[in-house]
């Protein structure tokens, strides 16, 4: 029990720098808006050995931006950023479309959902490794004065 608490504390503090922090939390993001439904967990491992300049346990919290409450908005927008960068003649995803969904269709909604996921995953996280930054930044400085102002 004490070695796994230990580990624990290890991966707690390993990269615990802000860009760390910030590049684990966006390649997290990243991965959990892209459409590839039971592998998130192995990515997560392959790109945090991958990239060891990230903090693992940043990437594992950044992939809880795809949950279920989101998981319908972040395929729709997918789908539909995809269908228009493409630009070929994708339907609109709408209730007819799924009322006529069939396995042979699988491949005609999958390009475009996984070519927007991949644009729209980059997007969220620009955005989750700037504003990340920024926030363990002043928490980190925070921190510092803290224990410059703390008498020893």
């Amino acid at each position: 029990m004490a070695a796994l608490k230990e580990k624990l504390l290890l991966l707690l503090r390993e990269n615990n720098t802000p860009h760390g922090i910030a590049l684990g939390t966006a390649l997290g993001v990243f991965i959990s808006t892209l459409p590839v439904y039971g592998l998130h967990t192995a990515l997560v491992v392959i790109v945090a050995v991958v990239v060891p300049r990230a903090n693992k346990l940043a990437i594992l919290l950044g992939t809880n931006f795809s949950i279920p409450p989101t998981l319908p908005f972040i395929t729709w927008g997918g789908y539909e950023v995809g269908r228009r960068v493409i630009s070929k003649d994708y339907a609109p995803l709408n209730l007819t479309y799924f009322q006529h969904f069939t396995f042979k269709r699988l491949g005609e909604f999958y390009y475009p959902l996984f070519v927007g996921s991949v644009i729209m995953g980059l997007g969220f996280a620009l955005i989750t490794y700037f504003v990340t930054l920024y926030i363990s930044g002043k928490i980190k400085e925070k921190r510092e004065r803290r224990d410059k102002n703390t008498p020893i």
